[in-house]
């Protein structure tokens, strides 16, 4: 590991300490200067270091920047978390990862996506500093009909994790939407490799955005976005926080999937049971209440006629009314 991620690592977890130069050089058997440029580096990086003098260096309570040590001290072990400063989608890096053979559950988090996606190549929003983009690889061992099951799972994690760190209910708008009070704040992708030899899964990718803090939306999404904390809200370490939360809750029911563990609460957190809604589908258009979710997650929707349909989620886009 490079000098400065090993610093970095070391003001992480004496937060707000201070730590001497001089202790630090002799950690790792460089020289002073040696330290002081990879302060210097990590400072650029957009980590809040205090320097004062005959008492060395100390990363500020306040600091946000996201880093590795700083989210895995929040998570178990399992996790191969990578942070970079930005990324045109952490799906297409993690995808890169794959392919070159990484294992299951790494993790690549950025502090800015220029080109980042949700469900039928919708941009999402996803400026520097504001917001949690994360995604994760998995190397799933079930059959490629259950992958549906990998999107509702890590919906309910996200939610489950929101309210474990903001203390804020947060639900979902069928079927991988996240809603708190009204406004969406967290959107879910999961995308797939199959295998031409085994027919079924190679790897599977799954990506979260969040908005995190409270900002300005473009004019585009100023109606229906939101953020998980308002105005004067936002913790220390609320984001590396949140991602840890997000991390365990999903491995919690993606190792559980076979027994649909997430089903109750996913259910239970629907924006649209027994709401009426505006169903588009190619021919299939027109008002329709919405019923129940069935085992499987497809929603049970009643048109005027009488006529119930069964819409899966790639069939559909569901609108509420």
């Amino acid at each position: 590991m490079r000098l400065k991620e090993e610093i970095l690592k070391q003001l992480e977890e004496n937060r707000g300490n201070f730590i001497s130069g001089e202790s630090l050089a002799a950690r790792w058997g460089v020289s002073r200067g040696a330290v002081w440029k990879a302060i210097r580096s990590l400072e650029k990086d957009g980590f809040c270091i205090l320097s004062v003098k005959n008492r060395g260096y100390a990363l500020s309570a306040e600091s946000d920047a996201l880093s590795e040590s700083g989210i895995k001290k929040y998570v178990g072990e399992g996790f191969d978390v990578r942070v970079i400063k930005r990324a045109a989608s952490t799906n297409d890096e993690v995808k890169k990862l794959a392919e070159n053979g990484a294992g299951e559950w790494s993790v690549v988090i950025a502090e800015e996506q220029s080109a980042g996606r949700g469900r039928f190549g919708r941009p999402f929003y996803s400026p520097e500093g504001s917001g949690l983009y994360m995604s994760i690889l998995l190397r799933p061992k079930f059959p490629a009909a259950d992958t549906l099951f990998i999107t509702t799972s890590l919906a309910v994690a996200v939610c489950e994790a929101i309210e474990r760190v903001s203390g804020k209910r947060a639900d979902i708008k069928w079927v991988n939407d996240i809603f708190m009070d009204g406004r969406k704040v967290s959107g879910t992708l999961t995308e797939a490799s199959f295998s031409v030899e085994s027919g079924g899964l190679s790897y599977a990718v799954v990506g979260v955005g969040v908005n995190v803090k409270s900002g300005c939306f473009p004019p585009s999404l100023s109606e229906i976005a939101g953020s998980v904390y308002g105005e004067g809200e936002y913790p220390v370490e609320g984001r590396a926080r949140l991602a840890a939360a997000i991390l365990e809750r999903f491995r919690y029911y993606y190792d559980r999937i076979p027994e649909r563990a997430f089903f109750s609460e996913y259910r239970r957190r629907s924006l649209v049971i027994g709401k009426r809604v505006s169903v588009f589908s190619g021919a299939l258009e027109g008002e329709a209440e919405v019923l129940d979710l069935n085992e499987n997650c497809f929603l049970k929707v009643r048109f005027p006629d009488g006529r119930e349909c069964l819409l899966s989620s790639g069939e559909v886009s569901i609108k509420l009314k």
